[in-house]
């Protein structure tokens, strides 16, 4: 508990603290120093509208401990640093002026009454001083050891404290029942105090009086109510200026009882806690395991008992507990007699149609727009099984389509769009009928297209070479090559570098269609679009830029775009394309992010 009492500042025991919007603590003095200049008509960052204070309680540990800046939203800092690494600003406060939360960094502008604006946090001040007075009274007497609370019997002395649990713990019964992985880990295991034994004297009795809090805004009067609606305390001089006229405001007495039940709750969850430990301890060891198949087997048991305690949890944790007025009693006597006369016979199945496939998740695979999937019998039939039928989906979830049907138990399937996930299953047939179909598997093809020229499509005049990225024509006439891959979907860009250009020429870069003439220059005829020589020169880079989604094929050398749109409205199938003469060579690059100045 002591790091909770110390100021995330100066990193020492609280003195005076307010309390932030944010819920967190500072003393009165740092927060003169964190205070900054805020230009005039300018607010504070603040965190998003839709952040929850959930959302930021871990970072509040690490903060703790950080040596980072966290002078965040300040615009005057300074070198001076706290202990805790946080910057220290200088004391004196401008006309305009926020503080900003060293641990959250939550900021808030401060209005025309300054730090009076914050609450002062006299419980916490009242803690500081009672936890100070028990730590040195506790040095002086003689201690006992606390000991294990889950030891069935003769309980060791423990050896840590969970402050999340609220359970002391020996060696074994830490490592068995709060092992420091999985959920776990995030807890906060303490050292266990020291149980005084003759501590006794004015510093004991005293220790639990502490000053009563009073108003932010008079400072003379105690608070004896409590504001639902802004769910704070307020004083009598509040109520009658009318600053909570139409809220829902009760006696502080009555709320204070009210919310005294979280106790009970925190005991009931603690028991609830100890009974799923065992589970969780099975889980942490199942998810060690490397083989997938043994994993997937025990998967979807697994997966509901964790269900069913969550929602043990969700319904019986924080459910009020009422003692019972009437007994139920249920007879069922009748029902253990008709039990009894049951007969049981063997029925002999003939043959059926097959079991569904199990998809081997280990072999199924993805490269490039290409899809590999491998499935296995469950289960044996009656009749053989005469082969199987996988069918994928579009990319985009639309109706399912056959694209293979045989007796092969692993199918690749080429030819997908690029950067879109597709749904596959199988299913089983014999002679009886179709069997059901396997779980669904989702296959993502890649981001961007990786590709080369491709040898079977290329005109023989055509060299490859640095295994098909590399082509070179010495012919005088245009030859023409494609590449491996087709796009018909999405936006796509590659590059193609000039090794070689001489003899004036006449080079074209572009896409075609699959069936394009491979003995002319590209473009020529209706199954082209392409760029001819352009001012290019050895040394080069030409850029292509499809963009099936605006339906444009755009150009660019060196990085940067060569003239406007050259071809719009653009639909279909299309391969990357290049023509070549007179000894001109040149090297594909491909998986290229598209250009930064390149608007989608």
């Amino acid at each position: 508990m002591e790091e909770e009492l110390k100021c995330p500042v100066c990193g020492s025991f609280y003195k005076e603290p307010i309390l932030l919007p944010c819920s967190h603590n500072v003393c009165l003095a740092c927060a003169w120093n964190i205070t900054v200049q805020t230009p005039e008509g300018e607010t504070p960052v603040q965190r998003a509208s839709g952040s929850s204070d959930y959302d930021y309680l871990d970072m509040d540990k690490m903060s703790l401990y950080s040596e980072t800046d966290s002078g965040y939203g300040s615009y005057t800092p300074c070198q001076l640093k706290s202990p805790n690494g946080v910057r220290v600003f200088p004391p004196n406060i401008p006309r305009h002026c926020s503080l900003t939360c060293p641990l959250c960094h939550r900021s808030v502008s401060l209005d025309e009454r300054g730090l009076r604006g914050f609450a002062r946090n006299r419980l916490l001040e009242a803690i500081v001083a009672k936890y100070q007075q028990t730590r040195g009274i506790a040095g002086s007497a003689s201690s006992t050891s606390v000991k294990c609370q889950l030891c069935d019997r003769n309980p060791l002395d423990a050896t840590v404290m969970c402050e999340q649990c609220d359970v002391f713990y020996c060696n074994a019964c830490q490592q068995r029942c709060h092992p420091s992985r999985g959920p776990l880990a995030k807890h906060r295991l303490v050292p266990p105090p020291k149980r005084a034994e003759n501590a006794r004297g004015p510093a004991t009795e005293n220790a639990g009086a502490r000053k009563p809090a009073t108003c932010a805004d008079h400072e003379a009067q105690n608070f004896s109510a409590y504001c639902c609606t802004c769910k704070s305390p307020t004083c009598t001089k509040c109520l009658e200026e009318g600053k909570h006229n139409q809220h829902d405001v009760k006696p502080l007495a009555v709320m204070w009882k009210q919310h005294k039940v979280v106790r009970d709750q925190i005991t009931h969850c603690t028991m609830k806690l100890r009974q799923t430990t065992g589970m969780m301890e099975y889980c942490l060891e199942v998810l060690k395991e490397n083989d997938p198949s043994g994993f997937l087997q025990i998967s979807d048991a697994l997966i509901k008992r964790v269900s069913s305690s969550q929602d043990q949890w969700v319904k019986g944790a924080l459910e009020p507990k009422v003692a019972p007025e009437f007994d139920l009693s249920l007879n069922t006597d009748a029902l253990l007699q008709t039990i009894l006369q049951l007969d049981f016979c063997q029925v002999e199945t003939g043959p059926s149609v097959p079991a569904a496939p199990l998809l081997q998740l280990e072999k199924c695979c993805t490269r490039n727009n290409s899809a590999t999937l491998a499935w296995r019998v469950t289960a044996p039939t009656g009749n053989p099984i005469e082969g199987y039928i996988l069918e994928l989906d579009d990319g985009s979830g639309g109706q399912y389509r056959e694209v293979y049907v045989g007796k092969e138990t692993v199918c690749t399937v080429d030819g997908l769009h690029f950067n879109s996930s597709y749904n596959a299953r199988v299913k089983a047939y014999n002679a009886i009928g179709v069997g059901p179909y396997s779980k669904t598997v989702v296959l993502k093809t890649s981001d961007v297209a990786w590709f080369t020229f491709d040898p079977t499509s290329a005109h023989r005049d055509i060299v490859l070479t640095n295994e098909n990225q590399t082509v070179t024509c010495s012919s005088y006439d245009d030859r023409v090559v494609l590449g491996t891959a087709a796009f018909s979907k999405g936006v796509h860009y590659w590059e193609v570098t000039i090794d070689r250009y001489d003899n004036h020429p006449d080079p074209a870069f572009g896409v075609a269609r699959i069936n394009t003439m491979k003995d002319m220059m590209l473009g020529k005829d209706d199954k082209a679009w392409a760029m001819a020589e352009g001012g290019i020169s050895k040394g080069a880079t030409v850029g292509v830029l499809l963009d099936l989604i605006k339906r444009t094929l755009t150009f660019y050398i060196n990085k940067e775009q060569h003239g406007p749109i050259a071809f719009e409205n653009l639909d279909g199938v299309f391969v990357p394309a290049v023509s070549l003469n007179r000894n001109v060579q040149v090297t594909l690059l491909t998986g290229l992010e598209l250009p930064k100045n390149y608007k989608q």
